[in-house]
């Protein structure tokens, strides 16, 4: 899936996103709003990932749904 349609069935995906990615409230989820570089940001405040790492966490959770 891409991040359009992703951002577009956002409030199906944020519970998906939330097994995923524990750490992020629900609020944050909200927040975030299926877009892409917001996810990243997250990723990286999170769980101190870099840059790099948070990418192709964000963009291998998205292929996979």
């Amino acid at each position: 899936m891409n991040w359009d349609q992703i951002e577009g069935k956002w409030k199906e995906m944020s519970g998906k996103a939330r097994s995923s990615w524990g750490e992020i409230t629900d609020d944050e989820l909200d927040q975030i709003g299926g877009k892409r570089e917001q996810l990243i940001g997250k990723l990286q405040q999170k769980y101190g990932m870099e840059r790099e790492k948070a990418e192709k966490e964000a963009d291998d959770w998205a292929s996979r749904q």
